[in-house]
């Protein structure tokens, strides 16, 4: 924000921004343990650092991409809030429902039906111990008549509350209304989700992009990537823009030795890195190469294969985002998928 004012005060002078990481300023100033911390010693090592060429990218300050980077950057921190809020959740619901927590019974287990049931219900015995068929009209009922047979159903959520343990009466009330009020919070997390992706939908059609011409790819995780870029003439080429987003890995070698698996950078922009995997993880659905290269990386991975996986085809996913941007055309895929 100090930064965004500053530049439309100055706006008449033509300024050029470039932020510096405060960590990495303090990093560099461990190379003098001599010195001491007053505001014209932090000004010198801010110039003495600069010094040595390694200034970062410029900042990207114009009016429609700062705009649209603010509704971006609080989705981001909603969409944080509510996998916190659902994890949890879930914690919570293993205390009470342990079977359904742990099963797949449900698709979702923040759906209706599902939420109905740790609702409705007082405890596990009160399932465990209710009539099928009552149970089954339940289910029906909730569901609007989706399940196709809800008495199956109805009987593997008994089988599932037998094979639950019970907790004591008094820490189920609490973990009951524990349950309620976070089932609230999700509710308002994913109402502030829809307002704010209609605002985003709304602010990103001022800007022309291509992103969207990728199947997968819809207008918010679109609008995250191209207001965190901004012009992308500021990056020199597509390993660039992957070390800004943090999507790069470091190198780690001695003599002969060079280890095969190093850890991902943290010093870019997380913004930008969670849109660019988030909507990599889109692709890959509906893009055959894109599919085949997560599925080549989740196989050859033993360890977290998901995730590692998405993170490469996230890389990947930047040639092409680098490429359409900076070619200002449509995404044409491969002949033959």
């Amino acid at each position: 924000m100090i930064f965004s004012n500053f530049y439309y005060i100055t706006k008449a002078l033509n300024p050029r921004i470039h932020v510096l990481n405060p960590k990495q300023v303090a990093n560099f100033k461990k190379a003098y343990p001599e010195l001491p911390k007053n505001d014209w010693v932090d000004a010198w090592v801010i110039a003495d650092n600069l010094r040595f060429g390694r200034i970062t990218k410029e900042v990207c300050m114009d009016e429609k991409f700062d705009a649209l980077q603010k509704l971006t950057r609080e989705r981001y921190h909603v969409a944080k809030n509510l996998t916190r809020e659902k994890n949890r959740f879930l914690s919570n619901l293993f205390l009470k429902f342990s079977t359904l927590a742990q099963e797949d019974i449900f698709s979702d287990k923040f759906g209706a039906t599902s939420t109905a049931i740790i609702e409705d219900f007082f405890s596990v015995d009160d399932i465990a111990y209710m009539d099928v068929d009552k149970l089954a009209e339940f289910l029906n009922k909730k569901s609007k008549g989706h399940f196709a047979d809800p008495h199956e159903l109805a009987e593997t959520i008994k089988k599932a509350a037998r094979s639950s343990y019970r907790l004591p009466k008094t820490v189920n009330d609490s973990v009951n209304q524990v349950l309620a009020v976070s089932l609230v919070a999700i509710k308002a997390l994913k109402k502030q989700l829809e307002t704010l992706d209609k605002a985003i939908e709304t602010q990103f059609a001022l800007i022309p992009n291509t992103l969207q011409s990728i199947k997968g790819v819809g207008p918010v995780y679109a609008a995250g990537i191209v207001a965190e870029i901004g012009n992308i003439k500021r990056f020199l080429n597509h390993a660039a823009l992957a070390k800004f987003a943090s999507l790069a890995w470091s190198e780690h070698q001695s003599g002969q030795f060079k280890a095969e698996n190093t850890h991902m950078i943290r010093s870019g922009n997380r913004y930008l890195k969670y849109y660019l995997i988030e909507a990599a993880n889109k692709v890959r659905v509906h893009d055959p190469e894109f599919k085949r290269f997560y599925e080549l990386k989740y196989a050859k991975t033993p360890k977290t294969p998901h995730k590692r996986a998405l993170a490469l085809t996230a890389r990947k996913f930047v040639r092409l985002v680098y490429a359409l941007l900076h070619s200002n055309r449509l995404y044409t895929p491969p002949k033959g998928e």
